[in-house]
C-alpha cells in the first residue's frame, strides 16, 4: 500500500508531467493557430499576377530563339498522343532558360554562383516594393531610375526596407503581347547601375524586378553583373506592376527545381495590403 507521502507526491508528478507536455505543446498549437490566421486573412486579400503568358511569338533577346512547342509524340511510331486516341495529350517545350517572365540565378553570370534549385526558400516570399519610372518617361522616354529619383520616392514612401524585393514599374509590359518588337526596343527605361548599387549595399534589399528583357541601359550589362556576382537573383520581363501599391504588398515568386538550373520561365505574383 502507498504511503500518505507517496499518494502526495504521485499527483505532483502527474501534475508536472502534465504540465510539462503542455508545455511542449503550445508552441506547436500556436504555430498552427498563427498559420490558420495567417491563411484567413490572404485569403481574403486581392492577388495580381506579375507574370506574363509566353509562347512562341513572344519577345525573347536577339541572342536567344524562340520557343516551339510541339505536340508529344510516342518516341517508337513519331505519332502525336490524342486525347482520341491516347487518353491524353501533351507538348514538348524547346525553349532558352530566360524566356518570359523568369528568374535569373546568381550562375547565369557567376561560375561560383548558386542556381535556381539552391535559392533559399525564403528568398521566394518577400515584402514588395514598387518604384515608378513613368513619371519621368515623358521627357525622357528611355530614363534611368536615378539614386536621386530613389530618395525622392523614400522621401515620399518611406524608406526601402531590409531584406525586401524591389521591381522597377516602367509599363514597358504593356507592348508585350499587343506591340512586340516595341517591347524589344533598345535602349528602354531601366535601372541606373549606382541605384542597383545602392539599394543592395545601402538598403540590404534580397532581390530585384523590371520589366525589360535585360536590367541594364547600356550593353555593358554592369547592373546585372553586379546583382548575379554578388549572389541575388532577379526576376525579369515583369507585368502588371501598375496594379500593385508602392509599398505594403508581397511577391511570391516559383520556378521549376531544374538541378543546376541557370534560369527558367517564373510565376510571380504580388498579394496586395
Amino acid at each position: 500500500m502507498d504511503s500518505a507521502q507517496s499518494i502526495v507526491r504521485r499527483p505532483l508528478r502527474l501534475a508536472i508531467a502534465a504540465g510539462m507536455l503542455a508545455f511542449v505543446a503550445l508552441p506547436a498549437t500556436r504555430a498552427e493557430s498563427d498559420l490558420a490566421r495567417a491563411y484567413q486573412i490572404i485569403a481574403t486579400k486581392q492577388f495580381v499576377d506579375l507574370t506574363h503568358s509566353f509562347g512562341p511569338d513572344s519577345p525573347v533577346w536577339p541572342g536567344f530563339g524562340q520557343a516551339k512547342m510541339t505536340p508529344a509524340g510516342n518516341p517508337k511510331t513519331h505519332e502525336a498522343y490524342t486525347i482520341a486516341k491516347d487518353g491524353f495529350h501533351t507538348t514538348v517545350y524547346e525553349i532558352v532558360g530566360q524566356y518570359g517572365t523568369h528568374v535569373d540565378p546568381p550562375a547565369h553570370f557567376a561560375d561560383n554562383g548558386i542556381t535556381m534549385d539552391e535559392i533559399p526558400l525564403k528568398q521566394m516570399i518577400l515584402p514588395l516594393i514598387v518604384v515608378d519610372d513613368t513619371p519621368f518617361l515623358a521627357k525622357d522616354p528611355n530614363h534611368a531610375f536615378s539614386v536621386t529619383d530613389l530618395m525622392a520616392w523614400e522621401q515620399q514612401h518611406g524608406r526601402v526596407p531590409n531584406g525586401s524585393f524591389v521591381a522597377l514599374r516602367t509599363d514597358m509590359y504593356k507592348d508585350f503581347d499587343g506591340n512586340p518588337e516595341r517591347f524589344k526596343h533598345c535602349p528602354f527605361p531601366a535601372w541606373a547601375f549606382e541605384t542597383i548599387k545602392f539599394l543592395y549595399e545601402e538598403r540590404g534589399v534580397t532581390a530585384t524586378g523590371h520589366e525589360a528583357l535585360d536590367t541594364d541601359t547600356t550593353d555593358k550589362m554592369d547592373s546585372e553583373t553586379y546583382i548575379l556576382q554578388h549572389g541575388h537573383y532577379q526576376i525579369e520581363v515583369m507585368a502588371n506592376l501598375d496594379k500593385v501599391p508602392p509599398t505594403g504588398a508581397l511577391i511570391v515568386v516559383t520556378w521549376p527545381k531544374v538541378k543546376n538550373g541557370l534560369g527558367f520561365p517564373a510565376r510571380a505574383f504580388a498579394i496586395l495590403p
